[in-house]
């Protein structure tokens, strides 16, 4: 086992003269399961393929892409784990100090949109060599999509970017295809047939069914266009159902999407997880102080892939579809036991489980066979009849999980959709959970208790949560240990005025929670929320939707999340008065702020805006 090559000398060692890829990325170089360019190399090599890395180049500099020389198929090209503008900025657009992703967590390293400043940097020496394009900042920003950061509608990034063909989704099986085409000696530019891919042409086959989208001219004049647009291109996301999709753009030019891969099976999923990774970053770094972000999954384990959860504000479903992948129990006590292994491990596996852990099979029989419903969400309002609530294959994984050799606690960390959880009329995973897989706090994710937010969000109402919370409660008592529940909130999402963030903050206070941090919603590309932000549409009704946008209005929503804080009083008593709630002012123990000091209430004025 060894790392792939960054350097002509590495190439040197194994004897090859040339790469048949260069993999550029934005991330420091991790040869870990976790981070995706780890996956594609492996799975490229082991089909054959010579894959060199060129991590983080100088993006200032042609030649710092030229450092392992001409790649006799071409270029891939990956911005990193996370989308280059939400790695770089926070939602109040301020550059944030660090970068776990590069090495010492030094921020600055890569570029912003740093997928098509590297293709364009490509571009500049190698004219005419394939560039194919992938991972997440690729694959939610396929078609056009609003982009936050310059406020406005955006071309698909295949055409900014310069690329020859994009991979979206989970693209082990779809660059595999791509690969064996370019080395067939094919031209980048007939490579249409693909599924997972995007491609760029003058002239759209009409003997494959397809779907014609608004034209990009006509949604930058018309927002309800991309509303309508955007609510296709979600229905979409089926591999079973889906068509091509053509996006025209005033050039003559369409973008076309191909429908999606078909979910790999169990046996495709731990082929994939069994290549020799490292697990670990490049010796390189170690003298700048590592990658931080690998300790955040050095010791845990991807059990699954794909949601059903269907959350507005998250891209899960436009990325990795709706139909769960997972892999079997033996390739992941495989894996465990290779961490036991590790000098590093102290008995803890903190984690077992994906985008959302509890979920281990599609959430029901029909989905493999006719794909998901394009029409109905499996959770939202209310549970589909047909949807099938069992843990018992995730309870018996983590029991063997517990059972290891060296292994004293197996954590729970990713998400645990709770109205999932109560769905399942047994609740012997829920005691267990409870007994052996918490430390000493379960994160959960209500985000809101005002209907008109969950709605939004495509959350389940907040007697679900409430059912969910009492249960926990009443299994903790029930078991003796003092375990509680830190609810992750969100404030500012589309569907929330200051009636609702009030109404958070009355629920905060009857709780007694004090939440430390704050979430502003995020308006990255290619959610349904995002989408609503930008058109004030909710693409799945196309009815109105309220939405905040003013800075201080979003201040005030944030205060009232944490009214108790006293550097947010004159936030928090300048909302209450805009809401009408002048009655949460006072001494009674409903109120949530006092009287300014020695100045009746009656006398009071409304603070001026900053």
């Amino acid at each position: 086992m060894a790392f792939l090559p960054i350097s002509k000398q590495d190439m040197q060692s194994r004897g090859w003269a040339q790469c048949d890829f260069v993999y550029v990325i934005g991330d420091a170089y991790v040869d870990h399961p976790s981070f995706a360019p780890a996956i594609i190399s492996r799975v490229l090599e082991d089909a054959g393929y010579k894959v060199g890395i060129i991590s983080q180049p100088d993006w200032k500099n042609p030649a710092s892409v030229t450092v392992l020389g001409e790649p006799r198929l071409g270029f891939l090209v990956c911005g990193g784990n996370m989308d280059s503008m939400v790695n770089h900025y926070a939602v109040s657009k301020k550059r944030r100090a660090n970068d776990a992703y590069t090495p010492g967590g030094v921020m600055g390293k890569r570029p912003d949109y740093a997928t098509t400043v590297y293709c364009n940097l490509i571009r500049r020496t190698y004219r005419t060599l394939p560039i194919i394009i992938g991972g997440i900042e690729a694959s939610l920003r396929r078609l056009a999509h609003y982009d936050y950061w310059q406020n406005k509608l955006k071309r698909s990034i295949l055409l900014d970017s310069q690329a020859d063909l994009l991979v979206y989704g989970m693209g082990e099986r779809a660059i595999l295809e791509v690969a064996d085409a370019l080395n067939s000696g094919m031209d980048a530019c007939d490579i249409t047939y693909i599924d997972g891919t995007v491609f760029k042409t003058k002239a759209p086959d009409d003997a494959v069914p397809s779907v014609t989208l608004p034209g990009f001219s006509e949604m930058q004049a018309d927002k309800t266009l991309y509303a309508k647009s955007f609510s296709i291109q979600y229905r979409s996301t089926d591999p079973i159902l889906s068509k091509r999709l053509l996006e025209p753009y005033p050039d003559g030019r369409f973008v076309v999407q191909n429908p999606p891969q078909k979910p790999l099976t169990q046996k495709e999923m731990d082929h994939i997880y069994d290549l020799p990774y490292m697990r670990t970053y490049h010796p390189s770094y170690e003298a700048l102080g590592g990658v931080p972000a690998i300790s955040e999954v050095k010791f845990s384990l991807v059990s699954t892939r794909g949601c059903f959860g269907a959350c507005s504000f998250c891209a899960l479903t436009f990325h990795q579809g709706r139909i769960i992948q997972s892999r079997s129990h033996e390739s992941l006590l495989r894996e465990a036991k290779q961490l036991t292994d590790d000098p590093d491990f102290k008995g803890y596996i903190h984690d077992v489980g994906g985008p959302t852990a509890n979920f281990r099979q599609p959430a029901c029989a029909k989905q493999l066979r006719s794909g998901a419903c394009p029409n109905r969400q499996c959770l939202f309002p209310t549970p589909c009849p047909n949807m099938k609530a069992d843990h018992s294959d995730y309870l018996a994984l983590l029991r063997k999980l517990r059972a290891l050799p060296k292994v004293k606690k197996v954590f729970i960390r990713s998400g645990i959709r709770f109205d999932y959880l109560l769905a399942d009329a047994d609740d012997e995973f829920f005691r267990e959970l409870v007994q052996y897989h918490i430390s000493g706090q379960l994160k959960v994710a209500p985000e809101h208790v005002a209907p008109a937010v969950l709605d939004c969000m495509g959350k389940p109402r907040h007697k679900v949560y409430s059912a969910f919370c009492e249960k926990y409660a009443h299994l903790n008592r029930e078991y003796g240990l003092p375990q509680f529940i830190v609810p992750y909130l969100m404030s500012s999402h589309p569907g929330s005025t200051l009636k609702e963030a009030v109404i958070l903050a009355e629920y905060l206070r009857d709780t007694g929670h004090r939440p430390q941090q704050v979430q502003d919603f995020y308006p990255t590309p290619s959610t349904l929320s995002t989408v609503m932000y930008y058109t004030g549409l909710d693409p799945r009704t196309m009815k109105p939707v309220y939405v905040p946008t003013n800075p201080h209005e979003k201040a005030m929503q944030r205060a009232l999340i944490q009214f108790r804080d006293p550097k947010n009083y004159d936030l928090v008593f300048e909302a209450l008065h805009k809401a009408g709630r002048e009655d949460l002012i006072g001494y009674d123990k409903k109120c949530l702020i006092r009287p300014r000091k020695q100045q009746p209430l009656e006398q009071r004025r409304q603070p001026r805006r900053k």
